[in-house]
């Protein structure tokens, strides 16, 4: 049987109409995103842009401001959430599609300083006394400020240190009270101090998750992402094996 080659040129028309199709299907969605998600939702959202072509525009900030603005009309396509709490009051005020809620991750909370060697490997610096300042997200907003407070009262140093708290607003901004050297220590999220399962400066202990209520970070689609492609296949990617390698490179579990 006689064979006939394929123009070259043809294989190109093919390609450029098989990305045609696929921008015209693609969609965007916003999505408000845990500050102490901030590094591992930002290699997603590129891999998902990639793999899928829909896009994802992504804020961040504290858990507690997104609410507060998503009840005030604030057009956000997906919540990732630093609590289950809030994701569950949105879904319960019908601010968001329930249905669609689930955990993306289970953070950790670290005892951090930017020195190398100051803070050891059981946190037992915490009981000493040559250090000023310890930062401490806002425990009535922030689930690692609250996870932070049930490891000093655990340890039974909480009145000890009280005194000597910097309160940041959010996990964020303690985490930068801790990097600029401002408090000595700091109970972060391990994802803002390590990448690819390794400290990236400083010294850390690790807190035992049996010393606190899990930190557990639930997804939830809002009323405005209802319907929108993007905000479908986000939700799908966050649970497949490319977005949870990256999201266990950063010390979270599920």
């Amino acid at each position: 049987m006689p064979t006939f080659p394929f123009p070259r040129h043809a294989f190109t028309l093919i390609a450029l109409a098989a990305a045609a199709l696929t921008s015209a299907h693609a969609d965007t969605v916003t999505v408000a995103v845990a500050s102490n998600f901030t590094a591992p939702m930002q290699k997603i959202a590129a891999a998902f842009a990639q793999d899928t072509g829909h896009q994802a525009e992504l804020s961040f900030g504290a858990t507690g401001k997104f609410y507060a603005q998503i009840r005030n009309g604030a057009p956000f396509g997906i919540l990732l959430a630093a609590d289950s709490a809030t994701p569950e009051k949105i879904a319960s005020e019908g601010l968001g599609v329930g249905a669609t809620r689930f955990t993306y991750a289970i953070g950790q909370l670290a005892l951090w300083s930017k020195q190398p060697g100051y803070v050891d490997a059981e946190g037992k610096v915490l009981a000493k006394t040559d250090w000023r300042h310890i930062a401490i997200a806002n425990p009535r907003l922030a689930p690692y400020g609250a996870a932070a407070m049930q490891t000093l009262e655990k340890l039974g140093l909480a009145g000890q240190v009280q005194a000597r708290i910097v309160q940041g607003e959010n996990i964020a901004q303690t985490y930068q009270f801790a990097a600029s050297g401002n408090a000595e220590l700091g109970f972060v999220a391990l994802s803002q101090v390590t990448e690819n399962g390794r400290l990236r400066e400083g010294s850390a202990w690790v807190v035992p998750t049996a010393m606190h209520d899990p930190i557990r970070q639930d997804a939830i689609v809002l009323k405005s992402g209802e319907g929108n492609a993007a905000a479908t296949a986000l939700m799908n990617y966050l649970r497949g094996k490319k977005a949870r390698a990256i999201i266990t490179s950063y010390g979270y579990s599920f």
